[in-house]
This record gives structure tokens, sequence and C-alpha cells, in this order.
């Protein structure tokens, strides 16, 4: 099979701003968690030598999820490119090695699909072919089916799916803690801001300026992350 050229894929970081994702998540009391997720993804972007686009609030544009997330999608391959690698900024766990593994599935001509723990996925690799965006928009956003249903809806259509890891995605505090446990996973770095937010959470807690388990909402605003209740 005849591979396609390098620069035919990019990736496009659909993802808010600090600012905005501090506002709607409420994990800590500044911005501190979501400029490190920001910092991490650009770095990591930038070392597969693709080339990149990030899509924070000020350019999405839809009134639903699935409309916001497919004229972003649509705004790439209008650019010309024939492959895209579609990420948010919420999993610490995200490697370059994902990045470069989706970029040679994408390559041999295989879908690609990222799964996250909550029932989502944290990674879209997908070839303009197969990109028919008014169905796209009608899959099951922000629910905790909407992995398998993605992998049912390409495959149904003939497309080989090709799965990587499964990554956890920090809609919470939940999640966390539950990353917390994943040392292996994640730099050094990453724990010592965890310990902080979960010691600021703590306190919050203590004075009574969290008083219902609604902080433990997960809100999401990237890719597929699904409503529910830690």
């Amino acid at each position: 099979m005849r591979e396609k050229p390098f620069q035919d894929t990019a990736i496009l970081i659909f993802a808010n701003s600090a600012t905005k994702d501090s506002h709607i998540k409420k994990i800590g009391a500044d911005t501190s968690l979501f400029d490190a997720l920001n910092a991490h993804i650009f770095s990591i972007v930038k070392a597969t030598g693709l080339p990149y686009f990030h899509f924070t609030e000020k350019e999405q544009h839809g009134q639903t999820f699935g409309e916001r997330f497919s004229n972003a999608l649509q705004s790439v391959y209008d650019k010309g490119f024939a492959n895209i690698i579609a990420i948010g900024n919420d999993s610490p766990q995200l490697k370059t090695r994902h990045l470069l593994e989706a970029h040679q599935q994408l390559r041999l001509g295989k879908t690609v699909l990222g799964p996250a723990v909550d029932g989502g996925f944290y990674l879209l690799g997908l070839h303009q072919s197969n990109f028919h965006e008014c169905s796209f928009k009608a899959l099951p956003w922000q629910v905790s089916s909407l992995f398998k249903a993605t992998e049912q809806y390409f495959e149904s259509a003939g497309c080989t799916v090709f799965s990587l890891d499964r990554l956890i995605d920090i809609d919470s505090t939940t999640d966390i803690k539950r990353l917390s446990n994943h040392v292996s996973t994640i730099v050094d770095a990453w724990l010592v801001l965890f310990s902080k937010l979960l010691r600021q959470t703590i306190r919050f807690q203590e004075i009574g300026l969290i008083a219902d388990k609604n902080i433990f909402l997960h809100i999401p605003f990237n890719k597929g992350s699904p409503f529910s209740f830690a």
C-alpha cells in the first residue's frame, strides 16, 4: 500500500484556554492545572514535527459540542489536509508516541481512536474521505457510550479502526485522584500539582465553600467526556 506524504496530516488541538476551562471545570483555585495541561499538550505536539492548529473557545463555532467539533475538523480539512489527528488538552498521560502512532496508522489507511476511561475518547485520527459532517454531528457526544458508538459508526462505514492505549481524562477532582494511582504513566511534576490541588479541595470543604457533590461533576468540554457523578 502506498503511504501518504507526511505533510498530509495535521493535528487539531480542540481545547479551551486555561481561563475558560478553570471557569467551567472548577478544579483548584486558579488556572494552574489548565496552564500545565496546555503546556503539556503543546510540548508533545511540537515534538511530532506535524503542523497543528489550536481551536479555543474563540475559534469554535456551533450550538452543540458535535457542531463545534465537526466545524473545527472541516476548517482544518479546508486548509488542504487529508488527515487530522484531533485531541483535547486534558490527558497528562498522552505522549508524543501516541500521536506518532496515530499518524502511522492513518498513513496505513486506518481510522484511529484513543479510548478514555470515562467512555469517551481523547484522540481521533480521521481521513477526510471518512468524515461525513451530518452523521458525525449526530454521534452521542458527552455520554459514556461515545467511544463504543463512534467505533461502531466507523466500522459500519467500512473503516478499519485502530485503538490506542486507554487513558484518563481530567474532568473532575476524582480523575486527579485516579491519575495519582498511575505514577508510572506521568512525570513527578504532575504528582506535585495534583497533591496541591487535592489539598486545596480538602481545605475548601473544611471551610464550607464546597458543600455538595456537584463539585465532583465531570463537566466536559473537550472530545467526548461524558456527564456523570463521581
